[in-house]
């Protein structure tokens, strides 16, 4: 890993000898155990501690295959699957793992007694399979998380519709988390040159996530002048969706929890914000039974705000605690557009408000390799920014993923991997200089 480093402190160091850079042994990685899948048992969910189930350990160079490359990871990030992941819930990521591991001999690498975590990256390429022709190494990436073959006819209109698509780092081994990563080289897209590493590697799930749910003909196809509204807008996902709403002249009603979040989004340019822990919004009476006054009471305050205008859009992923009151707030022929259910995903609403009001509900999941793409270019012009708030080393991951799991964060947080500290990678810094002030806006004061 010497090796590694030395050249990565290295400029224009050409593709033949980051090519016979000699690969470790081993390298450190964030990972859960099969053994102790069965350790929350009976534990309910919010009692449940991914500190508990986290590992950083060393684990063994993976081998390469045609098709992919292997990645010296820079810097990565967390999502709510690394949560789901260490929680081991709804399933085991094992049962994923096993699955695929039936399918072929390249495929039976990923089926190992530990789960390598993550499903962002920003890197540096360090080796290629055979067949890749686009990318060699030496060259610096993001990686974005759809992990397909398109060998099903089904993929080829949108890979998203392949029957054997899988979301790497969460259903497939040797994810982000980590010091090495192994992807397929259809997840390789240029790293956006005038950020750092740890701010190249917070957009990737997250930003494709929200420009699939929102700005494809594959989510709610918004168009200039829709009134979106966005639930934990100033979140890891959320707040991606707010910039694409604001930068494709849609208005925005940006739904937080706290007043530090709703400023947030009032400096992205939302005027208009609703901090459902200050109007103490309860749409569950108990566990059992909706609250409809609290829809209709919601929707009068949507309403009040937008001058008489019923969301056009809602962008849905708290999943059951809010999913009755965004199918009752959206306007007639609106459209729910839903990629996930962080708090639930047994949901509940009533079908009269959705037939009778010619409702859609459209699902969403991740994106395609254009979609991805495309959310990247916006990323690389500067037209939409990372929302990192707080960095942790690699050893801290664990720490990290029980912020997420706890809501005390605000948009992104980022994991050194190979970085030896914050700052790094910035090679355009003229673009740069223009992007800070909104770099900055989700800075945490303790960084």
């Amino acid at each position: 890993m010497q090796e590694i480093m030395e050249a990565l402190r290295t400029e224009g160091l050409p593709t033949r000898e980051w090519a016979t850079l000699p690969l470790p042994d081993s390298y450190r990685a964030l990972t859960i155990h099969k053994d102790e899948v069965s350790m929350f048992d009976d534990m309910p969910t919010a009692a449940r501690d991914p500190r508990d189930s986290l590992h950083v350990e060393q684990v063994p160079v993976p081998e390469l295959a045609a098709g992919e490359a292997l990645v010296a990871v820079m810097a990565s990030s967390i999502n709510f699957n690394t949560v789901w992941s260490a929680l081991f819930e709804p399933v085991p990521t094992f049962e994923f793992l096993a699955r695929y591991g039936r399918q072929s001999d390249s495929a039976s690498r990923h089926d190992l007694p530990y789960h390598i975590l993550g499903s962002d990256l920003a890197g540096v390429v360090l080796r290629t399979g055979p067949g890749v022709s686009r990318w060699k190494p030496g060259d610096k990436v993001v990686a974005h998380c759809l992990s397909v073959d398109l060998e099903d006819p089904a993929g080829h209109d949108d890979a998203m519709l392949d029957p054997e698509q899988r979301i790497w780092g969460f259903e497939t081994n040797f994810g982000g988390l980590a010091e090495l990563a192994l992807v397929k080289a259809n997840q390789l897209m240029p790293k956006p040159a005038h950020l750092t590493w740890e701010e190249a590697a917070c957009p990737g799930l997250v930003h494709s996530t929200a420009y699939r749910q929102l700005v494809s003909r594959n989510g709610a196809r918004m168009k200039q002048g829709d009134t979106v509204l966005i639930w934990g807008a100033a979140g890891g996902l959320g707040s991606y969706a707010t910039q694409l709403v604001l930068n494709g002249g849609a208005q925005a009603v940006c739904v937080v929890s706290s007043p530090e979040k709703g400023a947030i989004c009032q400096s992205l340019g939302a005027d208009l914000v609703i901090d459902r822990g200050a109007e103490n919004y309860e749409f569950w009476q108990d566990a059992a039974t909706p609250n409809r006054k609290e829809w209709r009471r919601f929707g009068s305050h949507i309403r009040e705000l937008t001058g008489g205008y019923d969301p056009d859009i809602v962008f849905e992923h708290p999943g059951r605690e809010t999913f009755a009151a965004s199918v009752y707030v959206a306007r007639r022929g609106g459209t729910i557009v839903t990629c996930a259910s962080t708090s639930g995903y047994d949901h509940y609403f009533d079908n009269r408000y959705l037939w009778m009001s010619l409702k859609r509900i459209v699902g969403t999941h991740f994106a395609n390799y254009r979609e991805a793409w495309e959310a990247n270019q916006l990323i690389r012009q500067g037209r939409i920014h990372p929302t990192l708030s707080r960095t942790y080393p690699l050893d801290e991951a664990a720490t990290a993923v029980r912020s997420l799991q706890q809501n005390r964060h605000q948009g992104k947080l980022g994991i050194l991997c190979l970085a030896p500290e914050a700052g790094l990678g910035v090679t355009d810094a003229e673009l740069r200089a223009r992007c800070v002030p909104s770099l900055d806006l989700f800075r945490d004061p303790v960084c």
